[in-house]
């Protein structure tokens, strides 16, 4: 810490930051950005295209087939070694290009993550990127934000922060705002470090250090480390290609050793130096080519490609594993408030003794008129209302190009846009009553009440749920007059109350009382003024998300604190409430043993007047039927429901900081849709990844079965009478080249199958390996092994090169046949993805060059005529007949 900002005053600290409570203005904050740097932790892990390109021949057998190359250049074989070392370093190119891609594409989605801070620039309250933060700012603090900063204190309202990852202090530290000279951290309550959480209250701070400058800063230094999670589908598919791996690395031995054998003695022949080096490098080729070593990588390239889908339909992934989750939800447990509905509160009925007004009026536009019988009025019995509706109120509301834009809560905004049309100046009357106290609003208390002056009185002003407030309530305000709170009053306040919420509203009671002194509680004998009746209506496009849910085969749960009544209408109306589901309340919830919860989850489809720890035994409930579920939250309460979902779900428009920490998946526009759309492209992604390995290990398999089988039948040359074998080892390395390359990876750009949420939710204890896809992948290649040895046998009379270049051809084209006999089995259109058919039309392309240019001569190939190339799609389009035939007659996909 440069200065002792914790030992000097208010005033000092603002004057020698030269700034004020106004805050900065934008010019000035732009300047002290070039001067002080972005707000950021320096992070220990970049990109290194250097690292990621040297990866590429990590492989043993790359490394082993590089060796083996360079000697057989040594012998004499300069074209072929040449032509081997040019492709392993194509290959390795092209993987690195899509690994940086990936990585690049997940470092971009990181950005988008970053959490937002809340400032005051030229007296305007305004949401800036937290890494813009400098030197200065004035900081507004509330209970779930992460303090952006090291700040000095300038105001604090019951303002308590968990500071434990600095000072290891366990308990939250409720902070002041007095100077302290005690050298100790944790002492220091008049200082919020970067990193640390508010857990209660709010607060205002001025900046005074940022990024590595600060207290987080120096400590980031000494312990920065970065570990990459791997998904347990790459763990899984890591482990299988080892094992694989070892089997083909046998096959390929084999096929060396027959090839030495059968070049040399069987043939009558002496093993020349010759005939060992050729042979040891068809089976390091071979190896090479077929063992699926990349399957993890590719799968990180697809999971990339898909996290990139994903974030364009406003759903971003903070933990790859979280995308093989999705496809496997079968409970989505949404809040109400902004995710099913547009949370852009509106006040539409006002109701005081014996008399309900209409609200006119759209979102946060102060154009509308209050009502009574159809006609604009202005009602005095209104007045205490309004003026608690804007004194008990921590949100602002700036007109913009666009709009206008709230800084706070919607529902306090309503009360405020209520207030404008009522015709007060909402600043003026701030003014008139300054605030000396706050008991904020919790989503246990539901409820808020403020303190302000006015002259030598007091004014209690609260606001909150009717069941908490009224019972705090002992006299109602009646025609200009305070008469004591009967209990038939009561019960008439608690029928005007239902007649509301049945019609979808969310209410607010609304009270306050005037006293000369806080000796007593203030929240006690308060005088109740009225209701106020919000509508929040459904966002677009729910109830239809909702509907293709139920197709999924997965339970939609809404979850909210408001009303039983209003809860129950607007499930109603979304569809989410069927005959025979129940509605419970949080109190009938605390009344239900786990045994009861259990054993009615799967019945029980809305949850109102609910808090936050609710939703832990929701989520427990739920796992216990092996269900796998997703549960949105957004405030500091929910962090234990987030990270005990198997999916957590934080929005990151109204979401804090530490939901969104405690979150798998962050939604950009806190819309229910986006979770289904999100489901649906987790479900595209499992599919990409299964056609993927599908392809790859299919198309390994017949080149593995072609070389070994040909091996044991011991082809010769008719000419000469030497050993013939259908793919040399450069041909073997193309293949892998044109087929791992881009139509590989294409494949994971292909959009999910027409049908994909009409499927139920996948088993997420099935095997990616399934029985069926093993016997696809057996079944396929054999038809690849016995395709290819046909033709290359039926063309051997016309020579060895004609012969393996009819082959090497049969095989390439196999295999992009291949591509969409797979797609096929997925109801995926044959037109849907551009990029496959471009990358296909390319290896085609790639394929035509050597056989048709003097890249030939390196390839050992001739020119084939019409016929020869009508006989291998004949041949090649045999594995789209016979594998549509096998998924018409036995498919159980």
């Amino acid at each position: 810490m440069s200065e002792p900002w914790h030992e000097l005053s208010i005033d000092d600290v603002l004057k020698r930051l030269n700034t004020s409570k106004d805050g900065l203005s934008e010019e000035e904050a732009k300047k002290r950005l070039k001067t002080y740097g972005l707000n950021v932790l320096e992070k220990e892990r970049e990109i290194s295209r250097i690292k990621i390109f040297l990866n590429q021949f990590k492989s043993i057998l790359v490394i082993v087939l590089i060796i083996a190359t360079i000697f057989s250049m040594i012998i004499g074989e300069i074209i072929d070694a040449v032509v081997i070392i040019t492709i392993v370093i194509l290959n390795a190119v092209l993987g690195f290009f899509q690994e940086y891609k990936a990585e690049k594409t997940i470092q971009a989605l990181e950005k988008l993550t970053t959490p937002e801070a809340i400032v005051i620039r030229s007296g305007k309250r305004i949401k800036v990127n937290s890494a813009s933060v400098v030197p200065g700012d004035i900081v507004l603090l509330e209970q779930g934000s992460r303090v952006p900063a090291d700040l000095r204190l300038i105001d604090c309202v019951e303002l308590a922060i968990d500071e434990s990852m600095i000072t290891g202090e366990s308990t939250p530290v409720y902070k002041n705002t007095k100077p302290t000279r005690s050298p100790i951290l944790a002492e220091r309550k008049n200082i919020a470090w970067m990193g640390t959480v508010v857990t209660s209250g709010r607060g205002v701070g001025v900046v005074i250090e940022t990024g590595m400058r600060t207290e987080m800063g120096r400590i980031a230094k000494t312990i920065q480390k970065t570990t990459e999670e791997e998904t347990p589908l790459q763990k899984k598919l890591d482990v299988f290609g080892k094992n694989l791996g070892m089997i083909i690395v046998v096959i390929c031995i084999v096929v060396a050793v027959l090839g030495i054998i059968r070049g040399g003695p069987l043939s009558g022949k002496m093993i020349t130096q010759d005939l060992l080096v050729n042979m040891t490098i068809t089976g390091i080729a071979l190896a090479v080519a077929a063992i699926p070593e990349g399957l993890p990588a590719v799968v990180t390239i697809t999971l990339a490609l898909g996290l990139q889908r994903l974030a364009r339909h406003n759903a971003l992934i903070r933990r790859l594993p979280v995308v093989e989750t999705l496809g496997s939800t079968t409970v989505i447990c949404a809040d109400k408030t902004g995710t099913l509905t547009k949370n852009e509160m509106t006040v539409v009925k006002v109701w005081c003794w014996n008399v309900c007004y209409d609200v006119t009026g759209k979102g946060y536009d102060p154009k509308g008129n209050i009502l009574l019988k159809g006609k604009p009025v202005k009602p005095k019995s209104l007045e205490d209302i309004v003026k608690v509706c804007v004194l008990c109120n921590n949100t602002s509301i700036e007109r913009t190009k666009e709009g206008y834009e709230i800084v706070g809560d919607p529902t306090e905004a309503a009360l405020l846009v209520f207030a404008e049309k009522y015709g007060v100046n909402t600043k003026s009357i701030t003014k008139a009553y300054p605030r000396i106290k706050e008991i904020p609003f919790t989503s246990e208390r539901k409820m808020m009440t403020t303190i302000h002056t006015h002259g030598s009185e007091y004014l209690v002003c609260t606001k909150g749920a009717l069941e908490r407030v009224l019972p705090l309530c002992t006299h109602i305000y009646v025609d200009g007059k305070i008469k004591t709170l009967t209990k038939s009053i009561r019960n008439r306040i608690n029928e005007e109350n239902k007649k509301l919420t049945e019609n979808a509203l969310r209410v607010l009671a609304i009270a306050c009382k005037k006293t000369t002194s806080l000796k007593n509680k203030a929240e006690k004998g308060l005088v109740f003024l009225g209701l106020v009746g919000m509508l929040d209506p459904p966002r677009e496009g729910v109830k239809e998300s909702i509907e293709l849910c139920k197709k999924a085969g997965i339970k939609v749960v809404m979850i909210t604190g408001d009303h039983k009544n209003t809860a129950m209408a607007i499930a109603k109306k979304l569809g989410i409430l069927s005959n025979g589901d129940h509605v419970v309340t949080g109190k009938e919830l605390d009344e239900m043993s786990d045994n009861e919860l259990k054993e009615n989850i799967e019945n029980i489809s809305v949850y109102a007047r609910v808090n936050p720890e609710h939703k832990v035994r929701i989520v427990d409930a739920f796992k216990s039927k092996n269900h796998i579920i997703a549960m949105t939250g957004d405030g500091v309460n929910d962090a234990t429901a987030l990270k005990k979902a198997d999916i957590g779900i934080a929005m990151g428009i109204k979401g804090t900081d530490v939901a969104k920490e405690a979150a798998d998946m962050i939604l950009r526009d806190d819309n229910f849709r986006s979770i289904v759309m999100a489901v649906r492209e987790g479900r595209g992604i499992y599919d990409n990844i299964k056609k993927f390995i599908q392809y790859l290990l299919s198309s390994n398999m017949g080149e593995v079965l072609i070389v070994f089988m040909a091996m044991l039948i011991g082809f010769t040359d008719p000419y000469t009478g030497s050993l013939i074998i259908p793919l040399t080892a450069i041909q073997l390395l193309w293949i892998n080249l044109l087929t791992d390359g881009l139509p590989a990876v294409a494949l994971g750009l292909d959009p999910p199958s027409s049908d994909i949420m009409e499927r139920k939710p996948r088993d997420p204890k099935e095997k990616i390996l399934s029985r069926d896809m093993l016997t696809d992948i057996l079944i396929v290649g054999i038809i690849m092994c016995i395709g290819t040895l046909f033709l290359f046998a039926y063309n051997l009379p016309s020579g060895s090169v004609k012969a393996t270049t009819i082959a090497f051809t049969t095989v390439v084209i196999f295999e992009m046949v291949r591509i969409q006999s797979i797609r096929m089995k997925f109801k995926t259109s044959i037109w849907s993805n551009k990029k496959l058919i471009l990358a296909v039309a390319l290896s085609i392309f790639l394929q035509l060059l050597v056989l048709y240019t003097p890249l030939r001569f390196m390839f050992k190939t001739t020119p084939i005529d019409f016929m020869d190339w009508l006989e291998i799609i004949l041949v090649s389009l045999s594995v789209l007949i016979i594998m549509y035939i096998k998924q018409k007659v036995f498919s159980s996909r």
